[in-house]
């Protein structure tokens, strides 16, 4: 948890954290940490999840660049 609290907002991390029905991972942008809470800005949201349920959390690099759309065949004349 300590590793969190030194880190500044914005940068990307995975925390994994243990529930009841197992272990999840919360992968995005550190934005937000206190006393008892940790928050992460995840693809679908942001996350805020408990400290206390934190089993490890690792920096990651940036995501791959989107691939640009692919066009469709031409026919051949």
């Amino acid at each position: 948890m300590d590793f969190l609290r030194a880190l500044p907002f914005g940068t990307r991390v995975v925390v994994r954290r243990r529930e009841d029905d197992g272990f999840h991972d919360a992968l995005g942008d550190l934005v937000g940490i206190d006393d008892a809470t940790y928050t992460v800005a995840t693809r679908t949201g942001p996350v805020t999840l408990p400290l206390s349920t934190v089993t490890h959390a690792k920096t990651v690099p940036p995501p791959p660049r989107r691939r640009a759309a692919r066009l469709p065949l031409r026919e051949k004349p």
